[in-house]
């Protein structure tokens, strides 16, 4: 196995887990402390790789090329693949449509900032989705590539981060206990959809081929890296404002103010927008490589040059669309991601798992855990859907 496409799927993985809403974590778990937070997003970290391991049973007996919409349709007939075709392009297309915003906000600025452009807003979306939808449409292997250099830029603007952070750490911070109980099931969507990369699964397959051993090394590392990107970022936040201070900091940017007031240091906000910017570009590129893949195969087409561009199309222009046109509404779809994302990520793998066992008992790579495993991962969801609905009615506050 080509070990530099194992480390290339490593990094997509990561990649895409460690998105620009990796800086909502601290106000999401801002009543929590810093031990509960972390204890949650191990458990969190734990259910997804476990789904993700499912995904990789499910492949071992499909063919190379085989997405969701194929999987499911061979283990959970007509119905089921409805259902995962609608939950995988729902969830992909909401989130590229607020990748091109957000992506395309932030090249209009660059472009007035460093160039003296003065643009109309639309022009910053069509080259952002222009940028990332041609690395797509070439193929895995120039994703993989160019994810490599921006993954190495994101480390290096957390790498700032933390030397600016950590020093003002302090212990008295870290030890504060939730504020109240109701606030850990608060902050449970959020955290969730923090650790999705399910849908690039199949792309990943396509990759590197169905190398069982491999993939399983490549999902448990790659999700492994998001989770202690993650805890840093919490000590380093967490420990440097009180529990006070970050649930007074009712926006992101009201975050990154009080960083920088506290610590009296511009650069912070600089490598915190550095970063973002980074991740975003990360995001979308899992994202999309994902949705692409998923459209090629909905539609039967191959990899001849006309094929990839109808694909293109139809993978960019509905999101950039949305984006241009209608942004608040596929912003919106966003605020319930976490149910598509249950969908995608827990209820399926869990029930092709289950299908394919029936039909095939004990044959090849089986992940540990019985049925006892997939009656815990299938609660989870539930519990995940549940503190969504209660948010949405009111009964539980959102946070993040």
């Amino acid at each position: 196995m080509n070990k530099s496409k194992i480390f290339g799927s490593m990094l997509i993985i990561a990649g895409t887990t460690i998105g620009a809403g990796m800086l909502a974590l601290p106000l999401a778990a801002s009543g929590l402390g810093f031990g509960m937070a972390t204890l949650v997003m191990l458990l969190i970290w734990s259910l997804m790789t476990y789904t993700a391991l499912l995904m990789i049973e499910v492949h071992q007996h499909a063919p190379e090329d085989a997405t969701l919409h194929t999987l499911a349709h061979k283990l959970l007939g007509r119905k089921g693949q409805v259902v995962a075709s609608f939950s995988m392009m729902f969830l992909f297309y909401a989130l590229c449509s607020a990748y091109i915003a957000g992506g395309g906000e932030q090249i209009n600025s660059k472009l007035t900032n460093w160039f003296d452009l003065q643009l109309p807003m639309q022009a910053g979306a069509i080259i952002f989705t222009l940028l990332i939808g041609t690395v797509v449409a070439i193929g895995t292997r120039s994703v993989d590539m160019i994810n490599r250099s921006l993954f190495t830029l994101k480390l290096i603007a957390l790498v700032v981060m933390l030397f600016l952070l950590l020093p003002h750490v302090s212990v008295e911070n870290l030890v504060a206990l939730p504020v109240h109980q109701g606030l850990v099931l608060a902050s449970l969507p959020v955290i969730f959809t923090s650790f999705g990369f399910h849908g690039s699964i199949p792309s990943i397959v396509r990759y590197l081929g169905r190398d069982t051993k491999a993939l399983r090394w490549i999902i448990v590392v790659g999700s492994s890296l998001p989770l202690m990107v993650y805890v840093l970022w919490m000590l380093a936040s967490q420990g440097v404002l009180s529990q006070p201070d970050l649930m007074a900091s009712q926006s992101l940017n009201g975050f990154i103010d009080s960083l920088s007031r506290l610590l009296h240091n511009p650069m912070i906000a600089n490598a915190v927008s550095v970063f973002a910017d980074l991740a975003l570009a990360t995001s979308f590129l899992g994202v999309s490589l994902g949705l692409y893949d998923f459209i090629a195969d909905l539609l039967k087409r191959g990899s001849t040059p006309s094929h990839r561009i109808q694909v293109g199309l139809v993978t960019f222009m509905p999101p950039l669309g949305f984006a241009l046109f209608y942004p608040q509404g596929f912003i919106t779809a966003l605020g319930y991601a976490a149910f598509a994302l249950v969908i995608l990520a827990i209820f399926l793998p869990v029930a092709m798992v289950s299908a394919q066992r029936k039909q095939l008992g004990i044959e090849g790579y089986q992940v540990k855990g019985g049925k006892l495993g997939l009656t815990v991962a299938t609660l989870a969801g539930v519990l995940i859907i549940s503190v969504q609905l209660l948010q949405m009615f009111n009964l539980l506050p959102a946070v993040g």
